[in-house]
């Protein structure tokens, strides 16, 4: 196999540092393209009190709305990231979901709230296949969870602003009935947090085109020029789907409560311990920055030095591991009436939710051969977000609409969701094992020749 010329040639101390910033600029974006994805988070009651709609409503907003465009458009979107610049790919969307985060502060009903939902989901479609695929050809194996696990910081800090900023805001204007915005007219509060969190991701957008550098491609098919047939990925993924089925549905199906905890943690607080909006979210906002960063960064560190250590499907039990352990700090949510033990349990469910974050992912990079990776993380990408994001909210809102009956059960429904899906995700998960570490196997042997 030729040397890559670049940048990771050789991976010199000045080449790794560089890696790390191209991360950093990375986390940089994912923390916007969550502050974006997760302020629906923080604005519950009062976009419900606008528009006059359930929880279940709400939901479809905050989930199904964003992932049903950000899945479908994640295939194409990653057929130009495994063939062109990944760089100006992601550039390209984060100005996209920017302009139409600031757009949803438009909307009129819901329906126009749930189409700028929808352009949201367009844009941040661009980030995963792209970011995945350029953190791989920047790190050698040994860095490579870590790397991925810092990258994803950006999810937990961009969730944690989005409900303490969201929380400020609301609190803010919640004496107010309207605004009254030059040019833009009378508005409520909660549309002039979308403003606030939209537009500042458009200077994320520069940076990255002004500083990062596309990464040489390294391993199968990096000295390729043209992108690999759809129909050879199709085919890649059937010879394969014992490990690819069985590893993308299992932790999708955890995702759907990794999902769940994230939009209706505020929401938790405000309704079982009478907590304000903006305690709700400097709390919760807290419990994302301090206990998800952690779980992310322990995760990473504990998969990379399993894999040192020769076990080969290290990341897959560390995720493994995180699906069992939150399982009982989930289900405590729906017990306890003690606002300790509450946020003392959220935060470890929040903690024990974030160990998958770099390493589901990261695990496709390290199973796929270069010129697919893009592809195939978009499929990851739109079973994860279909099912977890799509559903996974709307099944714990439509349990306490539709079980339970009354709003203050949020805690009870979460506890429900979490104590069916979390078994089910872990047994597919653990089921496809063999298969996984065979699929890890081959693809270490195909690019060391």
């Amino acid at each position: 196999m030729s040397q890559p010329s670049g940048v990771t040639a050789g991976r010199s101390p000045a080449s790794l540092l560089y890696a790390w910033y191209v991360v950093g600029v990375l986390l940089l974006a994912q923390a916007f393209s969550f502050l974006d994805r997760m302020i629906m988070g923080l604005l519950v009651g009062p976009i419900r009190e606008t528009f006059q709609i359930s929880d279940t409503q709400y939901s479809l907003l905050a989930g199904l709305a964003f992932s049903l465009f950000y899945a479908g458009m994640g295939l194409p979107l990653a057929r130009i990231a495994d063939r062109g610049s990944r760089r100006n790919l992601i550039a390209a969307g984060i100005v996209v979901w920017s302009a139409m985060t600031a757009l949803c502060g438009l909307a009129k009903g819901f329906w126009t709230l749930f189409l700028a939902r929808v352009g949201v989901g367009v844009g941040e479609a661009t980030l995963a296949p792209g970011a995945y695929s350029m953190i791989a050809d920047y790190f050698p194996r040994t860095l490579l969870a870590r790397a991925l696990s810092v990258y994803m910081i950006g999810v937990t800090l961009g969730s944690g602003v989005a409900y303490m900023l969201g929380g400020a805001v609301v609190a803010y204007v919640s004496g107010m009935d309207q605004l009254t915005v030059p040019v833009l007219g009378e508005m409520h509060g909660w549309q002039i947090t979308f403003f606030i969190v939209g537009l500042p991701g458009i200077g994320v957008a520069l940076l990255m085109l002004a500083t990062v550098r596309e990464p040489a491609r390294q391993g199968v098919g990096a000295d390729s020029v043209n992108s690999i047939p759809i129909r050879e990925v199709v085919d890649y993924l059937w010879a394969r789907r014992s490990a690819y089925a069985g590893h993308i549905f299992g932790t999708s199906i955890f995702i759907m409560v990794v999902y769940a905890l994230n939009l209706w943690g505020p929401t938790y607080l405000i309704r079982t311990f009478g907590y304000g909006t903006a305690q709700a979210g400097w709390v919760f906002g807290l419990v994302m920055i301090l206990a998800g960063t952690a779980g992310l960064m322990l995760a990473g560190m504990l998969a990379d030095s399993w894999l040192a250590r020769g076990i080969r499907d290290a990341y897959v039990r560390v995720i493994l591991i995180s699906i069992g352990a939150l399982l009982p700090c989930a289900v405590m949510l729906g017990i306890t009436d003690s606002p300790v033990i509450g946020i003392t349990m959220l935060a470890l469910a929040v903690f024990f939710s974030a160990f998958q974050g770099g390493l589901v992912s990261g695990t496709l990079q390290l199973m796929t051969p270069n010129r697919m990776r893009g592809q195939i993380t978009a499929v990851f990408q739109l079973v994860a977000n279909l099912i977890g994001l799509g559903l996974g909210p709307t099944v714990v809102a439509a349990i306490t609409d539709y079980v339970f009956g009354y709003d203050e059960a949020i805690g009870k429904s979460i506890a429900v969701s979490a104590a069916v899906l979390c078994p089910l995700g872990g047994f597919i998960l653990w089921r496809s094992l063999p298969a996984i570490r065979r699929q890890l196997d081959a693809q270490l042997e195909q690019t060391a020749d």
